[in-house]
């Protein structure tokens, strides 16, 4: 087993390495000193989203969404309460389509909200619809368990 993760910041986006056994005592990234959890998603775009999806070690679970739609407006406080519960085994991140329409056709993106679930900088899960924030954390537990 790998004794480092590199962890994307949520704040700067730097990439830092983390001793696995300091995820819980609530890092600090090496460039600007701010927590490495803040148990909130991170908002993305196509520079970050390299970063903490294809670089960073830890799964990421991204809320495909945008402002006009009513089920993300809904999902977004149980998205919140589902970071709270994950991390520091998860992040979790918000990718706005409407702004970032390359990587929503990317990933075939065509009703939202829509969650992947990202591990290795590859797609492990997909769910689409609103869902409450224990269903999420139920959903993304059993499918890091495969």
């Amino acid at each position: 087993m790998n004794d480092t993760l590199q962890i994307a910041c949520p704040h700067c986006h730097s990439v830092n390495r983390v001793p696995t056994g300091r995820l819980a005592d609530h890092p600090n990234c090496g460039r600007c000193q701010r927590p490495l959890f803040a148990a909130i998603p991170v908002e993305l775009g196509p520079e970050s989203f390299g970063r903490h999806v294809e670089r960073s070690d830890l799964p990421v679970l991204v809320d495909f969404w945008a402002p006009w739609c009513g089920p993300c407006k809904m999902m977004a406080p149980q998205f919140e309460q589902a970071a709270k519960l994950l991390e520091p085994r998860v992040r979790l991140a918000k990718l706005n389509t409407d702004a970032e329409q390359g990587l929503a056709a990317r990933y075939g993106i065509r009703s939202i909200p829509t969650m992947i679930l990202f591990g290795g900088g590859r797609e492990i899960a997909r769910l689409s619809g609103a869902t409450g924030a224990q269903d999420i954390v139920r959903w993304v537990t059993s499918q890091l368990q495969r």
